[in-house]
């Protein structure tokens, strides 16, 4: 428990729930205030991309390519607050074509998600983002 009577727990919880209500607003400057400077970004069966402006980058494609809102969103949390997950259903229109992927054509698609983090002092240090591509895949025509 800190000083001021919160369990780390809690505002961790706090901060991850933080981030995914910043995604659903479209807020990327909110979604950036809350991550470590250095955050580690390892993207669904890709690279490890690292730092905040490598995050900005990606969430600029995703927006240019993507609508997405999150629901039923759960996060677990570490007692000690420095890990989560969390575990999500994506709701999502595929609007511009992707580097790789299919073409896009306003496709819509439902599918289940989750992630993990750690935290720290300074903000969310790493994000892993997971769901099923062969099912995205399935769902967009490809």
């Amino acid at each position: 428990m800190r000083i001021d009577g919160t369990r780390e727990e809690d505002r961790a919880t706090e901060r991850v729930l933080a981030y995914y209500a910043a995604f659903n607003r479209g807020d990327w400057d909110g979604m950036l205030a809350l991550l470590d400077e250095a955050v580690v970004h390892d993207l669904n069966q890709g690279p490890r991309e690292t730092g905040r402006a490598a995050f900005a980058a990606f969430m600029q494609r995703m927006a240019r390519c993507y609508r997405e809102q999150l629901h039923d969103i759960v996060v677990m949390v570490s007692p000690d607050g420095r890990r989560a997950a969390a575990e999500f259903v994506v709701h999502g229109e595929y609007i511009a074509d992707d580097e790789g992927l299919p073409a896009a054509h306003g496709q819509r698609y439902v599918l289940a998600g989750g992630a993990f983090f750690e935290l720290g002092g300074e903000g969310i240090s790493r994000v892993s983002n997971y769901y099923n591509l062969q099912d995205w895949l399935e769902q967009v025509g490809a």
